[in-house]
């Protein structure tokens, strides 16, 4: 009998698929003191993808999508499927037994698991529904989540949350769009794994995925331009002479194209927005660790975005991440001016 390859047990072209469930169990093997706790972890995860990919797909059917008067801590509209799933995510890392505090873009304030039958040595911080504004029009919107480890998870401190992106253990999103996607590292490269809804697991098919040098396609929201700082308005006239545009408009969906394709992402802080837009912890922290575990690299301009200590939980920054190269052009557009 022939040998099966890798990788066609990893894109599905064999008999013998690898389930993320399967994978990540497999890493276990490579970490001495592994627990299996980081497992049990991430299969809470999974499940609360799975479920809000299923909720996404009635969205229209059931009538989730109507205002519901309330704003999260943002000064955003929140609709009900945001507050589905972020009730969602919370219980499923809750029952996990594996999780000692959440960060939600949904909740004012971190919440410490009460329960300490219940409490973990993790901290997740999570954007339950990024991009939902785009819901009503069909566009792909998705959960971006991080996992930190906490030094005592029977006193956890403010010191566990506010601290730089290096500290990350894991993170990754998942896609709710044509089909369901979730690209996870755990420190060691990047997979994506999609969701075959025939068996309701989730199945790898992009296995190490690695970022060209240099890529073809900036994608950045142009309207913002008359806002944007000098290097930002440099970046933009110089790579729109040789580079395709392409703005989603929904985080997720712009980086998932980004590993995928090479190129580069920015939001940066401008006029509007002094310190940005995007949120440290559960927007910022997670894509660039994942591009850089991809070999690509995130910065604010001035400084890698992984070496930000955030002041609050729900602080914000200004972001180009993408193809090491492109990003390398902006970090020098930057030093230019502070010349």
């Amino acid at each position: 009998m022939p040998e099966t390859k890798f990788d066609e047990i990893a894109v599905g072209r064999g008999t013998d698929l690898v389930t993320l469930t399967r994978w990540v169990l497999a890493q276990q093997q490579y970490v001495p003191e592994a627990t299996g706790d980081l497992t049990l972890l991430l299969t809470s995860i999974q499940f609360g993808c799975k479920f809000v990919a299923s909720k996404v797909k009635q969205a229209g059917l059931v009538n989730l999508l109507g205002l519901t008067g309330t704003a999260n801590v943002q000064g955003e509209d929140v609709k009900k499927l945001d507050l589905l799933a972020n009730d969602i995510f919370r219980n499923a890392l809750i029952s996990s037994g594996k999780a000692c505090v959440l960060v939600s873009e949904e909740d004012e304030n971190a919440m410490v698991i009460q329960d300490h039958n219940q409490r973990g040595k993790y901290i997740v911080t999570f954007d339950p529904l990024d991009g939902s504004s785009n819901i009503d029009c069909g566009v792909s919107i998705g959960t971006i989540f991080g996992i930190f480890k906490v030094a005592d998870h029977e006193n956890p401190t403010e010191k566990d949350l506010l601290r730089n992106g290096r500290e990350l253990i894991a993170a990754g999103y998942c896609m709710y769009g044509s089909y369901c996607e979730m690209i996870l590292s755990v420190g060691n490269g990047v997979n994506g794994f999609t969701l075959d809804p025939a068996i309701g697991e989730f199945i790898m098919t992009h296995p190490d995925i690695k970022l060209p040098p240099r890529g073809k396609i900036y994608s950045i929201n142009e309207g913002n331009y008359k806002h944007f700082d000098e290097p930002s308005r440099k970046y933009v006239d110089m790579v729109k002479q040789k580079y395709s545009a392409r703005y989603v408009g929904s985080m997720v969906s712009d980086i998932h194209r980004t590993l995928l394709y090479g190129g580069i992402f920015g939001y940066p802080a401008d006029a509007k927005s002094k310190r940005g837009k995007l949120r440290i912890l559960y927007e910022v922290f997670p894509m660039a660790f994942l591009i850089e575990q991809a070999g690509g690299k995130a910065t604010t301009g001035t400084m890698d975005a992984l070496d930000i200590i955030p002041e609050h939980i729900h602080d914000r920054s200004g972001i180009w991440l993408g193809s090491k190269e492109d990003v390398e052009d902006v970090e020098a557009l930057y030093k230019q001016q502070q010349q």
